[in-house]
């Protein structure tokens, strides 16, 4: 299944070796642009690297497997550095990077370097509230706040417990998806982008959906992160509530989708002119078949399908890009306009291994 858009991936990220094998994808909006490793500083570096463990793994070229591995000693050395480090985001930079080349290769270098990771990671979590702050200096008061993307950071922790023993790593990560799913998921299982709290109590204090529509909406690509992030969450907790978050955020995504299946950027929206966001689609397949590892669901691998196929049928790119899937959206409130996106890219690859492979080793 899907094997025209695999071969349709695979083209494209050969085709991007003799310009990024030394270099990260930045998006632009037909494609990608050169981003030297000097200016290795953003939260995304770590997709291009996962896009090539993901086609090392489908095709067993070494020269994918080459460039996978200098980039991440680009990572390497941005951790030891503490480079752009002030962030909830090395999970997403070093579980796709540095932790996958040691589940495929078995590279202790890769290892140490996301166990650094996941050493930082921790240092930002703040007793006052139970969570991981998402940006910023630690005693920053206007940014004491989670955002549900950092669901997806919180793998990391359970692997670090996992190769080390050490269970502090999974206990913060446990207190966070608490906190978390206490606070961003709201009771009609729509979700908020990111959640305030008090920074001398601990206390609750609002939700917001900056990349939103408006702050009682709910944004697509949050509402997605919030089914892969409590897929991944079940994944290593086993806690029975979780399935009914999970249940709930996907049930929800569905049915505030448009006719084709793909949501807009804000899934208030469900019919107009309103830009799409092809990401939030993937990351949704993934997070599903994700958690059909543990509870069966055939109605939700049917809606992988028709999504996977709406995405191959009008959403790939044309000739002349060098992305993968266009009409994807960043930030519509930060002036984003529809783009290729590196996330999108790797997530559809993703949906495209889980699909080619269902017993496929996940990095996260």
């Amino acid at each position: 299944m899907f094997d025209n858009s695999i071969q349709f991936s695979l083209n494209k990220i050969r085709g991007n070796l003799a310009d990024f094998s030394d270099a990260f994808l930045s998006d632009e909006s037909h494609g990608y642009i050169y981003s030297r490793n000097t200016e290795c500083i953003s939260w995304t570096e770590g997709f291009w690297t996962g896009m090539l463990w993901l086609a090392y793994e489908l095709t067993g070229d070494e020269n994918l497997k080459n460039t996978a591995h200098g980039l991440d000693e680009t990572l390497c050395r941005r951790i030891y550095e503490k480079r752009a480090v002030d962030t909830h985001d090395l999970g997403f930079l070093y579980t796709l990077s540095c932790v996958a080349e040691y589940k495929i290769t078995g590279n202790r270098d890769a290892k140490n370097a996301a166990l650094e990771a996941a050493e930082l990671l921790i240092k930002r979590f703040h007793e006052k509230g139970q969570f991981i702050q998402a940006w910023g200096s630690l005693d920053d008061k206007d940014n004491y706040r989670l955002i549900i993307d950092c669901l997806m950071n919180l793998p990391l922790l359970f692997w670090a417990s996992e190769v080390t023993g050490d269970s502090k790593y999974d206990d913060i990560a446990k207190k966070h998806f608490h906190t978390a799913a206490d606070c961003v998921i709201r009771d009609d299982f729509t979700t908020y982008h990111t959640f305030y709290f008090d920074p001398e109590t601990g206390d609750k204090l609002k939700g917001v959906t900056c990349q939103g529509f408006s702050n009682d909406s709910c944004w697509a690509r949050g509402q997605a992160w919030g089914i892969y992030g409590t897929a991944l969450a079940y994944r290593y907790l086993r806690e029975e509530y979780i399935i009914g978050l999970f249940n709930g955020i996907t049930e929800c995504f569905f049915a505030h989708l448009p006719e084709d299946g793909i949501p807009y950027w804000d899934m208030v929206f469900t019919e107009g002119d309103e830009p799409r966001d092809t990401s939030a689609a993937a990351i949704a397949v993934c997070g599903m078949l994700e958690m059909n590892r543990y509870i069966k669901n055939d109605k939700n691998r049917d809606r992988c399908v028709k999504l996977m196929k709406a995405l191959e049928e009008r959403y790939l790119t044309d000739e002349g890009s060098n992305g993968i899937l266009k009409e994807a959206m960043y930030s519509k409130p930060g002036g984003s306009k529809p783009e290729c996106n590196v996330w999108g890219d790797y997530f559809f690859l993703e949906a495209l291994m889980r699909f080619n492979d269902p017993d496929w080793k996940i990095y996260w």
